[in-house]
């Protein structure tokens, strides 16, 4: 028997961890390379993993939910094609032997004494050598071969079974319980409507951020019913579970707080935010543990309102014109496949912006002390997802024309919202927009990402009384569309008079798109 292991791959992006979310394999599978394996979540992605040889499925060495440092071997592959002992994955937060007592070391000398009779893979291919010698994988390359200690996780079961996740990678079904009023954990009562006893023993349909999503309200998807197609549940699902009778079966009642609606309203074509409903009973507390995205997010953001002075300056526009031209695009046949929103609009309206003050659209490089200016435009679009809050960009958006543009925008949030956006894409921009009208909020004080100049924060287009002066000098005071801009700077290297003259260019393409066109 030859085993071999297949150690966590180094992402990038100076990324050190990783989270084990789901096994697409169980022990005794057969497996080809570049088949998907796992499923990982790193502070910046969801990533799926190929593994790099062919054999059978001996040992699932990290438990789901499990964070693992690069270089920690995932899975054991017997790639002799002989039948093989049976290891299931460690249970989580348990004591591992050797590493502490693992058996990891053991199998690591079996491997590479193995390794040197397998067959090599074509240079270039997933696993394969590179000239550099380094190991190619999906996500990077240079793969850590010290061992590094696993760090063990509170709360999680202690067994945890390798499901057959391979057709959907679906969640294991855990058996209901139910919470007492002394807080205490106590078995489901018979005759629970919980689909923990689905037809046929099949386990919860959902994809991984719904997944997370009921993970952070504390939600057994066994017991959620699905409204997809072949029962796969939804996040509206969840929601539905959280707020309705599902909660009858652990012993928790919802409670909305008055006057709350449990979304904000947003404009049309524009997806309105579902909160969380807010319940009361078990627990008086909930602890969600600081990791992945919002992790990322917080060191980064607090290094950039530490490091870079912050300006921010707000204008208010009258966007009817705007909202005109937004209605006949959609009524356009070039744009009748893609989605048109104002955000359309003004991330053009950057892009031309830019080109009239390229100044804006630089860095700050500490260690040379230069200033960077970029001869092109990563644009980037804050999203907020189930996994936190990320900041994806749209590559060369100063070369895009409206409708490539609109496609970019499309593509880039719907990636977003299925979590599998990858850490390339959220890396290299250059500035950001961030879409707070979408929340009913007219603007703020965005903080800028690491590595860029500037954001533009895009209020909520509402109808107000506005002040309009005709060709004759008249003023009418007549309902127009009416929004707010505000654009947080570093004042390190764009002083007033950019920020100003820039945010200006911004609001009058709004107010007039036709600028666009003598601009651009």
């Amino acid at each position: 028997m030859s085993v071999r292991e297949f150690n966590l791959p180094d992402p990038g992006e100076g990324l050190t961890e990783a989270e084990i979310v789901t096994w697409n394999v169980k022990v005794g599978d057969t497996v080809k390379v570049n088949d998907i394996v796992v499923e990982i979540e790193t502070a910046k992605s969801l990533v799926e993993l190929p593994v790099p040889f062919a054999g059978t499925v001996t040992g699932l060495l990290v438990a789901e939910g499990q964070m693992v440092e690069v270089g920690t071997p995932i899975i054991a592959v017997d790639t002799s094609g002989g039948a093989a002992p049976v290891q299931d994955a460690p249970a989580a937060g348990a004591v591992e032997p050797g590493i502490e007592g693992s058996p990891a070391p053991k199998m690591a000398a079996a491997a590479a004494a193995a390794a040197s009779d397998e067959e090599e893979i074509e240079e270039g291919k997933i696993g394969g050598t590179t000239s550099t010698g380094r190991t190619a994988v999906l996500v990077g390359y240079g793969v850590k071969q010290t061992e590094a200690k696993r760090r063990p996780r509170k709360g999680l079961p202690s067994k945890v079974d390798a499901p057959d996740l391979s057709s959907h990678g679906t969640d294991i079904a855990i058996e209901p319980v139910a919470i007492s009023p002394e807080g205490t954990l106590a078995a489901a009562p018979v005759g629970s409507s919980a689909p923990a006893a689905r037809e046929g023993g099949a386990r919860a349909l959902a994809k991984p951020p719904v997944r997370k999503y009921a993970k952070e309200l504390g939600i057994d998807l066994s017991s959620v019913a699905g409204s997809g197609e072949g029962g796969i549940i939804s996040r509206a699902d969840v929601d539905a579970h959280a707020s309705g009778a599902g909660n009858a079966a652990i012993g928790v009642s919802p409670v909305v707080p008055s006057g709350a609606t449990g979304a904000t309203a947003a404009p049309a074509g524009q997806t309105a935010y579902q909160a969380p409903v807010f319940t009361r009973g078990g627990e008086r507390e909930t602890r969600i543990p600081i990791k992945g995205v919002r992790k990322m997010t917080a060191q980064a953001m607090v290094g950039s309102a530490f490091t870079a002075p912050h300006v921010t300056e707000w204008v208010t526009i009258d966007a009817t014109a705007t909202m005109e031209l937004v209605d006949r695009l959609k009524k356009d046949r070039e744009f009748k496949d893609v989605k048109v929103t104002p955000l359309l609009v003004l991330a053009k309206a950057m892009t031309v912006a830019i080109r009239r003050h390229p100044e804006i659209n630089a860095t700050w490089d500490e260690a040379a002390q230069e200033i960077v200016v970029k001869n092109y435009v990563n644009l980037g679009i804050a999203a907020a997802t189930p996994r936190g809050l990320i900041v994806p960009n749209i590559k060369d958006a100063d070369q895009m024309s409206m409708r490539q543009l609109a496609e970019a925008i499309g593509a880039l949030t719907a990636t977003a919202r299925e979590g599998r956006t990858q850490p390339a894409e959220m890396s290299g921009g250059t500035m950001t927009i961030t879409n707070v009208g979408v929340f009913g909020v007219d603007t703020g004080t965005p903080i800028i990402n690491p590595g860029e100049s500037a954001i533009m924060a895009f209020g909520a287009i509402r109808r107000q009384p506005w002040v309009v002066t005709a060709a004759d000098g008249t003023e009418t005071i007549e309902p127009r569309w009416v929004t707010q801009l505000a654009l947080s700077f570093d004042h390190r290297l764009v002083d007033g008079e950019l920020g100003s003259k820039f945010i200006a260019d911004v609001g009058a393409i709004l107010a007039d798109p036709a600028r666009g066109l003598v601009w651009g």
